[in-house]
């Protein structure tokens, strides 16, 4: 008899096989079932379409990442933390991640990173018609710049190899007479794509320009 999967069991198996798919080894309904040892029909009980389980999928993902998650610290600490715990939740799920901005989320998860961000912003003193420009700054630079990493380590070595041998010969051959300023930097400059570090320093300057009442 063919067992039913609960949507609990089918969120972990997605999670567990996006976070060990090869670059390029695009996520689908079929793999996953084949990962839970069933056909489709299983995963099309819970969900009526791919869209539905990956934004299922997603939202699974946020919640996990706002486990332990308290209203602490100053209003600044607040935003940066929750950018981060994104940021490390995604990091280990590029594939699911480079497509984050078409799975905005559609549950608990997503409402909770939604609630403590206006939080946050109304805590902070921005006057209200501004917190949702703010918060839509803030998510759609947070989301684009973690789809921009992802999408860059998703693909296979050979790839990001061939990328990075390809930046190099633009910058390390730049004429001086020509590109002075590149010439200068093309040895501290890397190609597109972040760290941990240059995400929360870049997070960090915009949140310099939050207008927020003095502290």
């Amino acid at each position: 008899m063919r067992q039913r999967w609960s949507k609990q069991t089918i969120l972990d198996a997605a999670v567990e096989l996006l976070s060990s798919s090869e670059g390029g080894d695009s996520f689908s309904m079929r793999k996953l079932a084949v990962e839970l040892g069933t056909d489709s029909s299983s995963l099309y009980r819970h969900f009526r379409n791919r869209t539905e389980l990956m934004l299922a999928i997603v939202d699974h993902v946020l919640v996990q990442a706002m486990h332990g998650y308290r209203r602490q610290g100053t209003w600044r600490e607040r935003l940066v933390d929750l950018t981060m715990r994104s940021w490390d939740a995604y990091a280990a799920l590029p594939e699911l991640a480079k497509d984050t901005s078409h799975y905005p989320g559609s549950g608990p998860g997503s409402q909770l990173v939604i609630e403590e961000t206006l939080q946050a912003l109304s805590d902070a003193g921005v006057p209200e018609e501004l917190i949702p420009e703010w918060y839509h700054r803030l998510v759609t630079l947070a989301v684009s710049l973690i789809s921009a990493h992802a999408a860059s380590q998703s693909s296979g070595p050979t790839e990001r190899t061939r990328r990075l041998e390809g930046f190099r010969v633009i910058t390390l051959g730049a004429d001086p007479a020509d590109y002075p300023a590149l010439a200068h930097y093309c040895r501290r400059i890397e190609p597109i794509g972040f760290t941990r570090e240059s995400f929360l320093a870049t997070m960090e300057l915009v949140l310099d320009a939050v207008p927020a009442r003095e502290e």
